[in-house]
């Protein structure tokens, strides 16, 4: 999967099953203020990534994501390890 596929598909669930603007989505936004997103968001936001890009995903993970871009790095980063492992 290439990474604009992996952003497609990462903007596609963000609009859908968080209710976020498209156009709030830019690789800058901070996830929390920007998107909105609190802890219970983050909670369905691992089983969204689960079941769409099938790894798991550590809570401390999450610590060091700031931006969309942090977030989309992270997904391409575990999805390329997964496809090479």
């Amino acid at each position: 999967m290439s990474e604009q596929q992996i952003i497609e598909r990462i903007n596609a669930f963000m609009v859908d099953d968080f209710e976020v603007e498209p156009e709030a989505i830019t690789p800058d936004a901070d996830l929390k203020k920007t998107l909105d997103l609190d802890s219970l968001d983050y909670i369905d936001l691992v089983v969204v990534i689960e079941s769409n890009f099938g790894f798991k995903v550590k809570p401390e993970d999450f610590q060091g994501m700031i931006t969309v871009q942090d977030f989309y790095n992270y997904v391409t980063e575990k999805v390329n390890s997964k496809v090479s492992a």
